[in-house]
């Protein structure tokens, strides 16, 4: 059980767990999860840690074959430059791993921002907070327990 896990059933919404054996060295935590899971890549999100203007932490979720568009991610919450945080910082303000963060559960409640594109998909799989293991869920259910928003972040 993760604290991501948790957060979804303490808040009553309809998931599923997706579980595959990780490989150390796979060159995309998110393209190996579509792929061992039979996944189209977009339905699988990555959870990115971003900072914006050099101080606040923002959670941007994207499809797995697609990059996060940091102008479009700054534009969205009314900043200036978004940028990818530091590693260090994004696993200790998140309590997770790279490569297992999840949106939900995170140590620090991060401002979160969907990619649009995820509100066309009836579900879609995240990290449920440690590498080979996704949860499914609504998208706007996601948004609701991450209290985020939704924006064209991604570049397809």
């Amino acid at each position: 059980m993760t604290p991501g896990i948790n957060a979804a059933k303490k808040a009553g919404i309809a998931f599923s767990i997706h579980e595959y054996i990780h490989e150390a060295g796979a060159p995309s935590y998110g393209l190996e999860a579509a792929e061992k899971l039979g996944l189209p890549p977009e339905q699988v999100f990555k959870t990115l840690v971003t900072q914006l203007d050099h101080k606040q932490l923002i959670v941007a979720i994207v499809p797995v074959a697609c990059t996060l568009d940091l102008k479009a991610l700054a534009a969205a919450c009314g900043g200036k430059k978004a940028e990818m945080a530091d590693v260090h910082e994004a696993e200790k303000a998140t309590g997770y791993v790279a490569g297992g963060i999840s949106p939900l559960g995170q140590k620090k409640k991060l401002k979160t921002v969907l990619d649009a594109s995820a509100l066309a998909q009836e579900k879609i799989f995240v990290s449920a907070g440690r590498r080979g293991l996704e949860i499914a869920l609504a998208p706007n259910d996601l948004l609701k327990l991450c209290g985020g928003i939704s924006a064209a972040i991604a570049r397809h």
